[in-house]
């Protein structure tokens, strides 16, 4: 028998139980131990547990607390942003103190000691553009300087780059080298994680068929981008007016708030479809017009079997091809009328719940009264004509005068009598 057996197997009664106990202790410590192990720059989601004048001390789990500067969470008028049982996203900094220290982003003074830590560990820091120089901005950062492009300060181009000029705004370290010497910055870094994080949480909100307010971020031939934050999408020149719409910017411009309805989500693909014109009245609920009456309209497109007619925005009727020869085949509505063209016609009938109208164009009294004579069987004046013109034809032409003779048959008489 070894020692190590001996040894356990005359372990007093009770001791046992308490070496195990002590073993599950240290395995807790040591679990413990394991995450209270974090590297510079990781971040993390705490709660905050208590609030001093000057700190803001978070909750970081397994009896293990972190702080951050109070005046990293006051809002403009100086007051705290945030309370007790909030829960805030922030980024590890260093041990000072065996505290450890978390920041939401460095900024001031503590900028230039941590540069390199934030460029490894993605940590946001504050910087003031100065200048306007070669192809972007130069910003201070604490005491040094930053490089960042002009495709970096925004999400989109903007032809007005002094309305940066003096103001802080928060980057990203894209490039660190020579020892902080050559720094490159991002401030779109900064607003893409923000529409991202805006993102997800609309995944949860958005429906199809839901008024959302937004900004017209800009305008092209085939219809208006608009973002509604977090999400930018497509309004279709077909969804921006009920009536059609030659020029999109005689209705919209960029900078502008409207109102729209969602058509359609698709996250996987990143596309988004919004319509103006489902937030506007339906000229339909105020349609007076009435069958039977003659209205006048504007050819808006043909197609083959006939032109649609406007005749108020947004209510369009059909003028069947049939409708347009005014008695003769054609083969195509363009032989008749032409788009734009103003154009009268008669309303014949209107389906409300389709939205739907047939039209025709307008007849003489003498064409109608034709009509009413035909579906009576009579014949018209007009086609008694015609008949007596094809016997005429047929009995050989214009009647002949009947004949004097010749001089030689006129002096035989004479002499005769």
């Amino acid at each position: 028998m070894t020692q190590k057996n001996f040894e356990q197997e005359n372990v007093p009664a009770g001791e046992e139980t308490k070496s195990e106990e002590m073993s599950f202790a240290e395995m807790f410590n040591e679990k413990d131990a394991t995450q209270d192990r974090i590297e510079p720059g990781q971040k993390v989601r705490a709660e905050i547990v208590r609030i001093t004048k000057e700190w803001v001390f978070i909750d970081l789990g397994g009896k293990s607390e972190g702080a951050l500067a109070m005046s990293e969470l006051l809002d403009q008028e100086g007051n705290p942003s945030v309370k007790e049982g909030d829960s805030i996203d922030v980024y590890f900094l260093a041990v000072e103190r065996n505290e450890k220290i978390f920041t939401t982003k460095i900024g001031g003074a503590a900028v230039k000691a941590h540069l390199e830590e934030a460029f490894h560990g993605g940590i946001p820091v504050e910087g003031t553009i100065q200048k306007e120089i070669k192809g972007g901005f130069e910003v201070k950062i604490g005491g040094g300087r930053a490089f960042c492009p002009f495709s970096q300060m925004g999400l989109r181009k903007t032809a007005d780059n002094e309305q940066f000029i003096g103001q802080q705004y928060t980057f990203k370290i894209v490039e660190f080298r020579d020892n902080g010497r050559s720094i490159i910055v991002s401030h779109r870094k900064i607003l893409e994680e923000q529409r991202a994080a805006l993102k997800e949480e609309l995944k949860d909100t958005l429906q199809v068929g839901q008024t959302v307010k937004g900004v017209i971020t800009s305008i092209r031939d085939f219809g208006a981008f608009v973002d509604i934050g977090g999400v930018e999408g497509l309004i279709p020149v077909s969804e921006i007016g009920w009536g059609r719409v030659a020029d999109i910017h005689s209705v919209l411009e960029e900078g502008q708030n409207v109102e729209v309805a969602i058509k359609s989500l698709d996250w996987d693909n990143d596309r988004f479809s919004f319509s103006l014109r489902e937030t506007l009245p339906d000229p339909w609920d105020t349609c007076s017009l009435a069958e039977g009456t003659t209205a006048i309209g504007t050819v808006a497109r043909l197609v083959d079997f006939g032109a649609f007619v406007t005749l108020a925005p947004g209510i369009d009727g059909l003028l069947h091809i049939s409708t347009l020869g005014g008695g003769r085949r054609i083969n195509h509505p363009r032989e008749v009328v032409q788009p734009g063209q103003s154009l009268e016609v008669r309303i014949d009938s209107i389906d409300r719940e389709k939205k739907r109208i047939s039209l025709s164009l307008p007849q003489s009294e003498e064409a109608v009264a034709v009509k009413v004579d035909r579906r009576k069987g009579k014949k018209p004046q007009e086609d008694d004509m015609r008949d007596e013109f094809h016997r005429f034809k047929e009995a050989g032409g214009e009647k002949k005068e009947k004949s004097m003779g010749t001089f030689a048959d006129l002096l035989k008489k004479k002499i005769g009598s």
